[in-house]
């Protein structure tokens, strides 16, 4: 903890680590390693490997992940990035987005479930991501322009984004879990502007929160990956964590890209933030048991404290 930080008597993040960088374990390995290792919690990604969302006996396995984690003194936080959970032939799909109703229905009952799930767990927030938009072809995200190569009408896909979201808002508002929303590259929602536009579109929710992806901020944001930290302050309900290179969406193993990540802890740390700061590496669960290990000692060599 550096002298700032203690001087204001601020306490640095609690760290987690991603279930979907841990794919090839099974749940309760994967939680017993992460108390081993120090975590105070996890991002739990649901998904047909750990806590599938759509199978018959969903309650009874939330309850006993609930037991477990309690047992190991994990917090948690539901995370719904799965890639194919709802269509085996399309990442991602459907989103909130679709030009077929019935597939932004079916993501908005996932999201639901989610927050039924999450509630059931006793978890800090339900983190969720837009889904792309044509008009975010550009490359890292970027948005050359306001309109839809596909012509539909820019507007539109917004609407359909209000009309998706405000039934899981709506869930959230009525179980206690804030929804927290990750400003995705490429997506419609790709960076903390386009979640205040959405914000504003919907009146700004007291459910509707944010999820803060470090990486990110260094991919695409004007502002440093710290002072984007205390700009998110407010609306932050999620954080997640990595290293990354500027204009490249490539999750990479700290130390690996261009973050330098002493002043985005002691910025996290004066927030008052009180959830997870959760380790996102999602395409490297071959060498997850390693890359906790190692990604934890990181970050407490870089100011994070211990548990």
């Amino acid at each position: 903890m550096s002298a700032t930080t203690a001087a204001t008597g601020a306490t640095g993040p609690r760290l987690g680590y991603g279930t979907n960088g841990l794919t090839d374990l099974r749940l309760d390995d994967a939680l017993a390693l992460l108390a081993d290792l120090g975590y105070d919690g996890v991002g739990l990604t649901l998904d047909h490997m750990h806590l599938d969302p759509l199978a018959p006996d969903l309650a009874a396995r939330t309850a006993r992940t609930a037991r477990r984690l309690a047992e190991l003194g994990l917090g948690v936080t539901v995370e719904t990035g799965a890639r194919y959970v709802l269509d085996p032939r399309r990442k991602h799909g459907p989103s909130l987005l679709d030009a077929d109703p019935e597939g932004r229905a079916a993501r908005t009952r996932l999201l639901i479930r989610a927050v039924r799930v999450a509630a059931d767990l006793g978890a800090h927030a339900v983190h969720c991501f837009t889904g792309i938009s044509p008009e975010k072809a550009g490359a890292g995200g970027a948005r050359p322009d306001r309109t839809e190569p596909d012509g539909t009408p820019d507007d539109t896909v917004w609407k359909r984004l209000e009309e998706s979201l405000t039934p899981v808002l709506d869930a959230a508002a009525s179980a206690g879990v804030p929804l927290a929303l990750e400003p995705e590259p490429g997506h419609l929602v790709a960076t903390l502007a386009d979640f205040h536009h959405l914000r504003r579109r919907l009146g700004d929710p007291g459910p509707l929160g944010l999820t803060l992806d470090i990486g990110h901020c260094q991919c695409l944001e004007p502002a440093s990956p710290a002072d984007c930290v205390r700009d998110a302050a407010p609306w932050l309900r999620h954080v997640q964590i990595e290293d990354m290179r500027r204009g490249v969406h490539e999750h990479l193993p700290f130390g690996d890209g261009e973050i330098d990540f002493p002043p985005v802890l002691e910025a996290l740390a004066g927030t008052g933030y009180q959830g997870l700061t959760v380790v996102e590496l999602p395409r490297h669960s071959h060498a997850g048991p390693e890359l906790a290990r190692t990604s934890i000692a990181f970050l407490r060599a870089k100011g994070a404290p211990a548990s």
